[in-house]
């Protein structure tokens, strides 16, 4: 079998309802005139010689990646699809070149990677969970996102027992009511995610103040590229660390990993690299006893089923980010549509990943812009008077307030 060609399938996809995130921030209109935000999905799909095609999806910057994928489909064609590994291997040492490899070339390798699984799969008559060792779980356990006390029991009454919420504008209020809405019998996170980041000191002292909420896990406290900020986070309190999202492949999430800064990390399915890559994160991780909860919150629902594949056959899955009404759109782009059960998903048997994209509605929302100021002045995420300062890491000020209830 030799792969023919690639093809991309770019689209901007509808936003969540600010209700229904686990963010303070507000996203503007962007430049679509169809739907509200910025958020693009990028899917693609790998075509052989023998008929059997393979999809996947990139994550990170969906618009550029999309270049990103054209310059590296000559170095595919006339490859044989089996040799995932040998391919990935290629294909990082062609992008060496650029610099390390970050959001754009995780992104398109991750796409690449995934269709590549999909193809093997399907050619064997096998799911790719079987690929890789067979099931450790038939279902996988999901959480949602909830700002408000009102979406919290909502999301309760549909039988899921674990939400997050974001935390960059009063945090510790927002886990206090949502911990009174919903009782000791539901798992809540909280996602510090800013803009702006806190300052580990400020990370430490908001931490200290919601160990008494027992919470899932406090996620990406500070600036992603401050490890030493993470260890004096992990010294200052007893609360789960998770972070990982941003980063891709083993290289990206190893000092998280080894050096123990974080208990549960969390590589994007869009973005880590691929199955092969978040295999190794796993067990790798699995050596440190770190659980596995897969980031998926910006993600199309390609990543989802890879998510899903992976998360059955990994000993150390803790739980899977899913927004399943973010957008009504989203089940019309996925054939078929994972259907859950309270807060669990089946884990699909049908080989390869087990789905397809419909590329008539896909092509019915073309890209209209992929970047924006994530939060409007009112959402209050800056200090008073410092919004157009647009800062990556800053102090508190009313330290008495935002610290305390």
């Amino acid at each position: 079998m030799k792969i023919t060609g690639i093809r991309t399938f770019l689209m901007h996809a509808g936003q969540p309802d600010p209700s229904k995130g686990a963010s303070d921030e507000r996203s503007g209109d962007g430049a679509s005139t169809q739907l509200r935000g910025t958020r693009n999905w990028l899917f693609l799909k790998i075509d052989t010689d023998e008929g059997i095609t393979g999809i996947g999806e990139c994550s990170g910057w969906p618009r550029v990646i999309e270049t990103a994928i054209h310059d590296l489909a000559p170095l595919l064609i006339g490859e044989d699809p089996a040799h995932i590994e040998r391919l990935w291997q290629k294909l990082h040492i062609a992008m060496m070149g650029h610099g390390m490899l970050g959001t754009v070339g995780g992104g398109a390798m991750t796409g690449i990677d995934m269709a590549l699984w999909d193809i093997k799969g399907k050619a064997l008559g096998v799911p790719v969970w079987m690929l890789l060792g067979g099931k450790v779980r038939d279902r996988i356990p999901i959480y949602s996102h909830a700002n408000t006390p009102e979406r919290a029991l909502a999301i309760k009454q549909r039988g899921i027992t674990a939400i997050k919420c974001g935390g960059v504008v009063d945090p510790v209020r927002k886990v206090a009511a949502l911990r009174e809405a919903v009782g000791d019998d539901m798992d809540i996170a909280i996602d510090l995610h800013g803009p702006p980041w806190l300052t580990p000191a400020d990370a430490c002292r908001l931490v200290r103040a919601l160990e008494p909420y027992e919470l899932m896990w406090v996620e990406d406290p500070i600036a992603p590229d401050n490890l030493e900020g993470y260890k004096r986070i992990r010294d200052a309190a007893h609360v789960p660390l998770a972070a990982g999202e941003r980063s891709a492949t083993i290289f990206g999430e190893r000092e998280l990993i080894e050096r123990e800064l974080v208990d549960v990390i969390q590589p994007d399915t869009g973005r880590a690299g691929g199955i092969t890559q978040m295999k190794k994160i796993a067990a790798m991780a699995e050596a440190h006893h770190i659980q596995i909860a897969l980031h998926s919150g910006s993600l199309g629902p390609v990543a989802e089923y890879a998510a899903l594949r992976l998360l059955a056959a990994i000993p150390n899955a803790l739980i899977l980010e899913r927004l399943d009404d973010d957008w009504d759109g989203r089940r019309r782009t996925i054939v078929p549509h994972p259907e859950q059960v309270d807060g669990l998903i089946a884990v699909p048997d049908a080989p390869g990943l087990g789905c397809d994209i419909d590329e008539e509605f896909v092509a019915r929302f073309p890209s209209g812009g992929n970047v924006s100021v994530p939060v409007p002045e009112a959402a209050g995420s800056y200090n008073p008077g410092t919004y157009n300062e647009h800062l990556y890491v800053q102090t508190r000020v009313a330290r008495r307030s935002y610290f305390n209830l």
